[in-house]
């Protein structure tokens, strides 16, 4: 975990400068799952789970990125958002999520999670080819999708711990 912050933050590496490598990186969020199985003596996570968890990472990290596209813009600041543009960056997304949501479906049969992201998409199309298309969210709408997005956040990790299907892959 320590060598994935300095690759993402410091020179010469500093991935976080170099789209779309600041996205990829994020799989370093999913290395405190194997320390947290490493400290306390557990199973090691099935590979499709490092998978789906990657995939929410880099999901998740998109998501944050086309909320910040002005203010990086004015900072100078290169991401992947900032390069590729705000409809092309949910596009991005909207693949991550069919994919999890397909990972959800088939290889852990957890139709909740699954319904939930597939409901996210369905928003998601709705987003960028009906409601906002390139235009940025206001300020307003930003905060209300940050709550949205974290008491959804909240609700997929109790749903998770309680259902424990990231732990049963079926394929």
């Amino acid at each position: 975990m320590i060598i994935v912050n300095i690759i993402y933050n410091f020179k010469p590496f500093r991935i976080k400068e170099r789209p779309p490598f600041e996205i990829c990186i994020q799989i370093g969020y999913v290395f405190t799952a194997f320390f947290s199985v490493l400290l306390n003596d557990l199973h090691q996570l099935p590979g499709q789970t490092i998978l789906y968890l990657s995939l929410f990472a880099f999901q998740a990290h998109i998501a944050g990125e086309i909320m910040d596209i002005e203010p990086d813009l004015k900072a100078g600041k290169k991401t992947t958002a900032t390069l590729i543009g705000r409809k092309n960056t949910k596009l991005v997304m909207l693949v991550l999520l069919v994919i999890e949501t397909y990972i959800l479906s088939f290889w852990f049969q957890d139709y909740v999670l699954a319904g939930f992201l597939g409901i996210f998409s369905l928003w998601l199309v709705l987003d960028v080819f009906i409601v906002f298309k390139e235009k940025p969210y206001s300020l307003t709408q930003m905060k209300f999708f940050g709550l949205a997005m974290n008491i959804s956040a909240i609700l997929s990790m109790i749903w998770i711990l309680y259902s424990g299907k990231l732990l049963l892959p079926t394929f």
